[in-house]
């Protein structure tokens, strides 16, 4: 089947068997696009003509009065015909970007006491090039795979930094955390995903991150590359978790605080601008009595601190729950969702952890 992009010179062709978003990675198109199982609704797209139907059912990401208005979920929905689609975003995407590397894994690190830095040695006569944000594939066997965030900024990635946490039964995390995995050969492929930092010209907002558990990661890597690089956000992280002990990007985080706060003063005394700067909140969950900081769900905390969510620029990384959350906001608000850029982690579609979120609706 051919698909064409209404608002797009571009078009594609399509299996009967082939997710349409699937489908347009082949074809070197980067559409938007996140959890890839059909929760997050981040790959929306108005379906002009033609008829799509959806294999495993309606997607949990599109309302169904969004259905009733031609929309569709590009990851979900199979061609029955020929297509037009209108999408929000086309990003050509540069096919020679996309590889499929062997590489070693350098150190694994325990960050927590579920959670497991990952460093991975790639080959030195290889180029791997990323926007902040991204993420890549580790390849299991049997054509499985698993994504991961890359931790580390585009400027400072060898070795890739990734943060993996341990899902009770998982194929990969429970041998990353009770087997010796050092110098194991891994084949991974990257970078994916369209979840990265957008540059602005002229005078930029302030930029709102939100990050949920191991969302971090992709934050971590958007941070370094403004802050390292002395690129001029005014930017406020809000990092949430269980309990204290989950904190385990705790320093790197106050260390890039101190960093952006030192650019500033330098800036302001070279040229009298303002320069980037950092201001971190964590946010727990499960707090103990002793703790001081701020409770609740990140989310909501982030959110109750701005007053105009149009006039920010928010990323947002962590679980489906989350996300969700945040884009429930911006309707109860009325705010336009121009300015969200967000990430869902949902689990590997063969995973223990979403077999089990998928149960009941199968039953």
């Amino acid at each position: 089947m051919r698909i064409s992009i209404a608002n797009s010179s571009r078009s594609f062709n399509a299996a009967a068997d082939q997710p349409l978003l699937e489908a347009a990675a082949d074809a070197a198109l980067n559409l938007p696009h996140s959890c890839q199982s059909g929760n997050c609704g981040a790959c929306k797209a108005r379906l002009v003509s033609g008829e799509i139907h959806y294999p495993n059912g309606a997607p949990l990401g599109l309302a169904a009065a969004e259905s009733a208005e031609g929309l569709i979920l590009l990851c979900q929905a199979h061609a029955r015909s020929d297509l037009c689609i209108e999408t929000f975003e086309v990003r050509p995407a540069d096919s020679a970007r996309l590889k499929r590397l062997p590489c070693r894994i350098e150190r694994a690190v325990a960050l927590s006491h579920d959670v497991m830095g990952l460093f991975l040695r790639l080959p030195i006569a290889e180029d791997f090039s990323f926007e902040a944000g991204q993420y890549i594939d580790i390849l299991l066997p049997g054509g499985r795979r698993r994504s991961f965030s890359i931790a580390s900024p585009p400027h400072d990635a060898r070795p890739l930094e990734l943060h993996i946490r341990r899902i009770a039964g998982g194929e990969f995390s429970e041998r990353l955390f009770h087997e010796d995995m050092r110098a194991a050969l891994l084949s991974i492929e990257g970078p994916l995903g369209t979840f990265t930092y957008r540059p602005h010209t002229g005078h930029a907002p302030r930029m709102l991150l939100i990050g949920g558990g191991t969302g971090i990661a992709p934050l971590l890597s958007i941070l370094r590359h403004l802050i390292e690089n002395g690129i001029e956000r005014d930017m406020q992280l809000y990092w949430g978790v269980r309990s204290e002990s989950d904190l385990y990007a705790q320093a790197t985080l106050e260390q890039l605080s101190r960093r952006a706060a030192a650019l500033t003063a330098t800036t302001l005394t070279a040229t009298s601008l303002s320069a980037a700067s950092l201001s971190y909140v964590p946010v727990l969950s499960e707090a103990t009595p002793e703790w001081r900081g701020r409770r609740g769900w990140v989310h909501e905390v982030a959110l109750e601190d701005v007053k105009d969510l149009e006039a920010v620029d928010v990323y947002a990384a962590g679980p489906p729950a989350m996300i969700a959350a945040i884009q429930r906001e911006y309707d109860s608000r009325g705010s336009a969702k121009t300015r969200l850029y967000y990430d869902s982690f949902d689990p590997a579609r063969d995973a223990p952890a979403r077999q089990r979120t998928n149960a009941p609706t199968r039953s």
